[in-house]
């Protein structure tokens, strides 16, 4: 399976396909409300901003599997990252990223980038991946590596 074949809704509920950000660059990130690394939605916004016209495309997966950081439902986690971080990169369904529900979208990046150690299990929020415009994963970032950290790769990417 290629990344643009993952289907998945987005925070409205809707149908949504990866599709769509064919020939894009993608930062995939699972997100939570309630962590310590949250303020990074400020630095994924920056960067979402900076790049969109060149083609990035930042993505926000909001999880609740680490530390129960992510209570709320989408109605609820769509007004705090519009209220507090401004975030207009479109954000997706909450989902799973570990375990038997996992959704086969973090299934596959966790498979074609392995985190610390050659492990896939992601450890906790805001761990990231890189997609390239022909839709490879090429790299995996970890929580504590903050958005504006990621900028000569994405421009590399962008080209």
């Amino acid at each position: 399976m290629q990344i643009y074949d993952f289907e998945l809704k987005d925070i409205d509920g809707n149908l949504t396909s990866l599709k769509q950000h064919q020939g894009k660059v993608l930062l995939i990130v699972n997100v939570a409300s309630a962590c310590g690394f949250t303020p990074q939605y400020d630095g994924l916004e920056k960067l979402h901003r900076k790049y969109k016209d060149r083609g990035l495309v930042v993505l926000g997966f909001p999880c609740n599997q680490f530390g129960a950081q992510e209570p709320g439902d989408e109605k609820e986690i769509q007004q705090f990252c519009k209220l507090k971080y401004d975030v207009t990169f479109p954000m997706l369904s909450k989902i799973e990223v570990n375990g038997p529900g996992a959704h086969p979208l973090f299934q596959h990046l966790k498979s074609e980038e392995k985190g610390l150690f050659g492990t896939e299990a992601i450890k906790w929020n805001f761990t990231k991946f890189l997609v390239d415009r022909q839709g490879n994963v090429v790299e995996r970032f970890a929580p504590q590596t903050a958005p504006e950290k990621l900028e000569k790769q994405v421009e590399a990417l962008l080209g």
